[in-house]
């Protein structure tokens, strides 16, 4: 495409047909194009070296370096790619500790074609994404007897914000594309992407996957 850069993606996952069918799915689409892909999370350093990826697809479970190890290595790094997770939800640990690693977000291995694509384009724009369905999904896997505390952390977390700043956060928790947010607040798609920054800053959270959990936890009862 004349005068647009593809987006570079790198897949990391230990099965070698989800590595075949993310890259042939991934080459449908022009302005992407897959770099490389490696089965374990001990070569996705230098896979980055090599490649210099905008977004990494990681699997979390690997048989060698998780994708959360290897997300948490990725994230000390200068200008580190976007990771966008890959995974089934049948282990709860496996995806809160992604979340702490920093993931910008994940994408369940049955997501449509269509989705991974948009996924992958959002992401390497600089907007992390969380889908109504993902958010539904992690905070079911949540236990019962943590709600208390997790609504009294969120509420205190968002009590900190303006009331233009709360609104901008729970259009996120409810798994708000920028330019929805925008359309629905009436501001410039510019003008969101600030206060998520300032709102991220004020919460002391590290990513917008984080802040959704956040304001889904401070919704009423």
């Amino acid at each position: 495409m004349a005068g647009v850069s593809a987006i570079r993606v790198l897949i990391v996952d230990d099965d070698p047909l989800v590595r075949a069918g993310l890259t042939l799915m991934l080459k449908g689409a022009a302005e992407l194009v897959v770099v490389g892909g490696v089965a374990d999370g001990a070569d996705v350093a230098a896979a980055v070296d090599a490649h210099a990826p905008d977004v990494v697809l990681m699997d979390i479970r690997m048989p060698g370096l998780n994708g959360i190890d290897a997300t948490r290595l990725l994230r000390r790094r200068p200008d580190p790619p976007h990771v966008v997770m890959l995974t089934t939800f049948d282990a709860d640990e496996h995806v809160f500790g992604a979340l702490r690693a920093g993931a910008g977000g994940f994408l369940l291995k049955d997501t449509p074609p269509e989705g991974i694509v948009d996924a992958v384009r959002r992401v390497a724009a600089g907007e992390p994404i969380l889908s109504p369905d993902v958010t539904r999904r992690l905070i079911a896997h949540l236990a019962p007897e943590t709600e208390s505390r997790r609504r009294d952390d969120a509420h205190r977390l968002l009590s900190r914000l303006s009331g233009r700043e709360r609104e901008v956060a729970a259009a996120v928790g409810r798994g708000m594309s920028n330019g929805d947010i925008a359309a629905e607040l009436h501001m410039s798609v510019g003008t969101v992407k600030s206060y998520v920054s300032r709102v991220l800053a004020k919460t002391g959270l590290e990513n917008r996957v984080q802040l959704a959990l956040i304001a889904h936890d401070d919704r009423p009862s």
